[in-house]
């Protein structure tokens, strides 16, 4: 009996080769088709989830990361996805810093997740990966965020985000910003040790979750 494979595997599966032409013509036909723009960014974030796992098994490389990205972002400025995402007032929603967090280098998920918040009206500035506590607390009496962002792939950088939220509490601003992480191991009891405000295994909660905190929603 042949296998049938569907429009959902077609398009995971062209993210997790790096096709850009095949995704876009892909996503087209499924928008066209009825698709709902939240449903196909699932199955391209899946695809780009593939990409990370590939990369962690030393499989693809930094460029394969940087192009899963990349791939995502155009998938965002498709009209019928720019649509579901975009507000109706050009007033801006509030600002917002975000990096990966020191002893981590991945930036898909921020990446994502940045894509996302500016695609609904939220100022985002984006500190790179990497990113220390003094650069966290630099970034935030600069440029006065509502919210700080702190991405991690990695379990070991738990203690970076709780030295990050205790450097804010250390400096007497921590008070000033709301603070959300984002993470695939994350859960309410390593939030509530890191001292955040909220945390997402989702970019698009992330998203929910920020307006919520600045009474937008």
């Amino acid at each position: 009996m042949r296998n049938l494979i569907t429009l959902d595997d077609m398009i995971i599966k062209s993210v997790e080769d790096l096709d850009e032409d095949k995704v876009m013509k892909l996503a087209t036909r499924a928008l066209n088709s009825g698709m709902e723009p939240l449903v196909l960014l699932d199955l391209v974030k899946e695809g780009v989830k593939r990409v990370g796992i590939l990369y962690e098994n030393q499989k693809y490389f930094i460029a394969d990361l940087i192009m899963a990205g990349i791939i995502f972002k155009e998938v965002l400025e498709l009209e019928e996805v720019k649509q579901q995402f975009y507000c109706n007032s050009n007033k801006k929603m509030g600002k917002i810093i975000i990096g990966t967090v020191k002893g981590d280098l991945h930036d898909i998920g921020k990446d994502i997740f940045k894509g996302m918040m500016e695609a609904n009206g939220f100022e985002t500035i984006d500190l790179g990966v990497d990113v220390t506590k003094e650069r966290f607390l630099k970034g935030a009496i600069e440029y006065k965020p509502d919210i700080v962002g702190l991405s991690g792939v990695l379990t070991s950088t738990i203690d970076s985000m709780k030295e990050i939220v205790d450097a804010f509490v250390d400096a007497g601003i921590r008070n000033r910003v709301k603070i959300i992480l984002g993470g695939n191991y994350l859960t309410k009891e390593s939030c509530d040790y890191i001292g955040a405000d909220c945390f997402t295994n989702d970019a698009s909660l992330g998203v929910k979750l920020c307006k919520e905190m600045l009474g937008k929603i």
